[in-house]
């Protein structure tokens, strides 16, 4: 696993246009590495912009959060794998992870089951229907994920010790909900500080609104950076 905190931090261009994620992206220059690409950005011609970014040697996480039956994953995957993306995200079911994983195979894709979402407390699992405890739930899929050979888990940082006890030293471990000390949580629920999350086992970081609407992005970033170096072993 890398110990270089530039190849471990994600930044979200969770922003409404390619303009704005432009902006970003040149602010930061040389001092990111790693985007992700979600929804938002996605269905405003974020997919272009993301094989853009590869093509132009940066690392680029979809976070597409796939699921559907298996010969729809697969292709989708397929197709994602052409694009030259590092990271993909889909949900931690068992059977779409097969499929996925199938996919994949000969590829550099590191495919993430994502457990439960860093916005869900224990009261929205079971609104959802589940009979696990949040922890409890993201163990399982972790145990799903590991069993079906994915390359990676996103989870919140609160679960990071336990979910790396599962998966071992070799898989990545992802966690969004990172917050520097004082700032806001906005929607999210589950958050640990940069240090923290990688003194609990997490191997790559997504850090979105702390950086991007921040008023000097650069800046936050190099901050978030520090704080992660000052956090991994010697």
């Amino acid at each position: 696993m890398t110990t270089s905190p530039r190849d471990r931090l994600i930044v979200g261009l969770d922003l409404p246009t390619i303009a704005e994620a432009e902006k970003i992206v040149s602010t930061l220059g040389d001092e990111v590495v790693f985007y992700k690409i979600g929804y938002q950005l996605a269905f405003a011609g974020g997919l272009e912009f993301a094989r853009d970014l590869a093509a132009g040697g940066k690392k680029v996480f979809l976070d597409m959060k796939l699921l559907d039956i298996d010969n729809t994953v697969a292709k989708g995957v397929e197709n994602i794998v052409r694009m030259g993306m590092s990271m993909l995200t889909l949900h931690a079911y068992p059977k779409a992870m097969k499929a996925a994983v199938e996919a994949a195979k000969g590829s550099d894709l590191c495919l993430l089951g994502v457990t439960v979402l860093t916005s869900m407390d224990e009261q929205d699992v079971i609104d959802a229907g589940y009979e696990y405890d949040p922890h409890t739930l993201v163990l399982r899929r972790a145990e799903q994920a590991c069993a079906v050979g994915m390359g990676g888990i996103v989870c919140s940082a609160e679960e990071a010790a336990a979910v790396r006890k599962i998966i071992g030293a070799d898989m990545a471990l992802v966690t969004p909900g990172i917050r520097p000390t004082g700032a806001d949580k906005g929607d999210q629920k589950r958050v640990m500080t940069p240090a923290e999350a990688i003194r609990a086992g997490s191997s790559h970081l997504v850090v979105g609104r702390p950086i991007v609407q921040a008023p000097d992005p650069l800046a936050a970033s190099r901050a978030i950076l520090a704080e992660m170096d000052s956090a991994l072993p010697a």
